[in-house]
């Protein structure tokens, strides 16, 4: 059965632009244009529609204003907004109102992939307990000045390293803590990184984005008040799991940019779990002992509490925040990738087996029992045989998670 999709842009250049380029979905989607947000809830009234995607700046009626009323009407239609302005504050709008929130412009891949990905009925379950959850936060990590102007830097041809320097500049702390990491084991580079431009030529400028984003979330709570959760255990973890899941993405021979979405996706993958620590404390303290005492997981315990667990506030977050939809599925499905309609090797592959083989080599006790591969998908997906040579390489003395490898980097500071 053929998903219906409602496109809404007040530009008329816009909407067929949209028609254009997805004309191949036609077989896969029944989708209709409309150019206001008064002309969308009149058609919805008249013909149910299972996503809508709009832009957030229309006249009259604007985006966020028309998925409050879809909400509100039409609570199981999936709502996406797509915006070419990357502003903070736009985003926190979005929180509660929107699944995703999708930056401009957005190539038919994406729209393909995150579509198929909240349409998929076995996640659809958890979208109104996370947003329930995330209204009644007090803290909600804001995503940094510094990454946006990376972000808007690197859309022009002409940027150089001196400029990505100048950028990163105006964050001395970050930038300090930054090259902190850069330099420490994880990185293990030949010869110190003194400044940001440096530290772009070495890794690339997605990875030191990357790095910006986990900097800056990490950074914006204190250390857990919560036993048995421990903040620095959780960054440390989170590297170990980025680096790992890059270098299973290289070993695999994939494009760079694959590699570095996987670095994104894994150093954030638990950022939900920090989320939930910081802003109900008290609560959270339920989960280990629920772990402990009845034998569950991580995962059912923080459903049992909350309603949700820290996946899927993560995968919400950063999917609100305009991340590749690659790096958004990695982080929502990281411990149960076969909940993916998709199957193929990228970032959720390289994240979820990392993930489970960090836990496995790390020397650090853990309440959790670590979290088994899943070998059903990897055997789906052709890359069964693959593992036994993927926890060779990642238990060797030089890895950045081994007991005897080299002083790990301090989390972020406030």
């Amino acid at each position: 059965m053929k998903h219906r999709i409602l496109f809404v842009d007040d530009d008329a250049m816009v909407l067929a632009a949209l028609q254009r380029m997805l004309r191949p979905m036609r077989s896969e989607w029944e989708m209709e244009f409309l150019d206001s947000g008064a002309k969308a809830l009149q058609r919805m009234r008249e013909q149910p529609f299972d996503v809508i995607l709009s832009d957030m700046r229309m006249p009259g009626m604007n985006g966020v204003e028309l998925l409050q009323q879809v909400m509100a009407n039409h609570p199981r239609t999936v709502r996406l907004i797509l915006s070419g302005q990357a502003e903070p504050d736009l985003i926190l709008k979005c929180v509660g109102v929107t699944h995703q929130y999708l930056s401009k412009p957005c190539d038919a891949d994406t729209l393909k992939a995150t579509i198929a990905r909240v349409t998929c009925s076995r996640l659809q379950e958890a979208h109104e307990p996370v947003r329930t959850l995330v209204a009644r936060m007090h803290r909600f990590p804001s995503m940094p000045a510094v990454y946006l102007e990376l972000t808007e830097l690197l859309a022009r041809e002409d940027a150089t390293a001196e400029q990505i320097g100048l950028v990163m500049s105006r964050d001395p702390a970050m930038t300090a803590t930054i090259l902190k990491l850069v330099n420490s084991a994880f990185f293990g580079l030949r010869r110190a990184v003194t400044c940001a431009d440096e530290a772009a030529a070495y890794l690339g400028v997605d990875l030191l984005k990357a790095l910006t984003l986990a900097v800056n979330v990490f950074s914006q709570f204190d250390s857990a008040p919560v036993p048995g959760v421990s903040v620095d255990g959780l960054w440390v973890h989170s590297m170990a799991v980025a680096v790992t899941a890059r270098r299973i993405a290289q070993w695999e021979g994939v494009p760079m940019s694959v590699a570095n979405e996987s670095f994104t996706a894994g150093v954030l993958h638990d950022a939900g779990q920090l989320i939930l620590v910081s802003s109900f404390p008290k609560e959270y303290a339920q989960v280990p002992r629920l772990i402990q005492s009845n034998g569950l997981s991580e995962r059912e315990a923080e459903r049992l509490v909350f309603g949700a667990s820290h996946v899927e506030v993560g995968g919400y977050l950063f999917g609100l925040w305009g991340l590749p939809e690659p790096v958004v599925t990695a982080i929502a499905l990281h411990d149960r990738p076969g909940l993916s309609p998709e199957r193929r090797f990228g970032p959720l592959t390289t994240v979820h087996v990392a993930n489970a083989l960090v836990r496995e080599a790390s020397a650090i006790p853990a309440v959790v029992t670590p979290p088994p591969v899943d070998e059903a998908y990897l055997r789906e997906i052709g890359l069964l045989d693959r593992l036994p040579a993927w926890r060779a390489e990642l238990t060797t003395p030089s890895t950045p998670f081994s007991s005897d490898a080299c002083e790990h980097p301090d989390p972020p500071s406030r």
